[in-house]
């Protein structure tokens, strides 16, 4: 076993819309994660992998800590649990604003982890605020190994926590080619690209009660014809992802393209359809055959 070489998981936690995914695609470098604006748009584990100081950063993103009663909510708490359970390292992220109330959270559920706290969105405080909640953590001191203030969106802060992150890696040969940006196949990514734009082009409770299925990819050096059905909870929110006139689904198409094309720098051909598959996020058998599967 070559031990000359750091390597580990490291899950990254928090609570809905404090910006991990934000937070991992920047600490990797390339958009692979889904991010929104909306909260809860996360919904399994998923890994972003990274090379730095000759060490292997194996970054799991999970859904947020949320206490929602639908068996869907439920599967994505049991996706961040296993995460920590199974992690070597946490990145805590909590929001600047809210970030005492919800590391004291975080603590009943660490199972004593080593963890790092990453308080974000520090610009969205005033001086003195800030300056207040850091000194309330710092009463945690005794929990976590290192507190870092960061600004994921102002990208301030990134080789403070990579080097600290790398400090409290176990000495482990590398898991995966260090080439790699992530485990997820192609399917997987065109998958969640989708989905990031129902998120950003859908209001209210639609996108939650949605999914994307990729039917086929056809892939040639230059161009990847990719077809795509979107899953809706009713026949009243698959007329509205449609739109009058096909208008909604048209636009979405449009973006999701794009965002396909800057991801895959290819062309891509994107056909779209939807169909509508009754309460399939009311039970275990729905949620299995779209991925979320409670005994996996």
């Amino acid at each position: 076993m070559n031990t000359n070489t750091k390597c580990g998981f490291v899950a990254v936690i928090g609570k809905p819309n404090a910006g991990k995914s934000t937070l991992l695609n920047w600490l990797v470098g390339e958009k692979i994660m889904l991010v929104s604006h909306k909260a809860n748009a996360t919904r399994k584990r998923l890994k972003g992998i990274l090379m730095h100081n000759e060490a292997q950063i194996v970054l799991i993103d999970t859904p947020g800590l949320q206490t929602g009663k639908k068996l869907l909510n439920e599967y994505m708490l049991s996706e961040a649990i296993k995460a920590v359970s199974d992690a070597d390292l946490i990145l805590f992220i909590a929001d600047a604003r809210f970030a005492l109330k919800d590391y004291e959270e975080f603590l009943e559920i660490s199972e004593g982890k080593p963890h790092i706290l990453l308080v974000n969105k520090i610009d969205m405080l005033e001086r003195e605020k800030l300056f207040k909640t850091i000194e309330e953590l710092s009463k945690h001191k005794n929990n976590f190994l290192e507190l870092i203030p960061i600004s994921a969106t102002k990208e301030s802060g990134k080789k403070e926590i990579l080097d600290t992150v790398v400090k409290y890696l176990p000495n482990s040969p590398y898991l995966y080619d260090p080439e790699l940006l992530t485990d997820q196949n192609i399917r997987d990514i065109y998958k969640e690209l989708i989905r990031e734009e129902l998120f950003n082009g859908l209001s209210d409770e639609i996108p939650y009660e949605t999914d994307v299925v990729i039917n086929k990819i056809d892939e040639s050096d230059t161009l990847d014809k990719v077809y795509a059905t979107i899953v809706a909870n009713k026949d009243s929110q698959k007329a509205m992802i449609i739109g009058k006139g096909g208008q909604t689904i048209k636009r979405i198409g449009t973006k999701a393209r794009t965002a396909l094309e800057r991801f895959s720098q290819k062309k891509i051909h994107l056909e779209l359809f939807v169909k509508t598959n009754k309460n399939w996020t009311t039970d275990k058998k729905g949620l299995a055959e779209y991925g979320y599967d409670f005994e996996s």
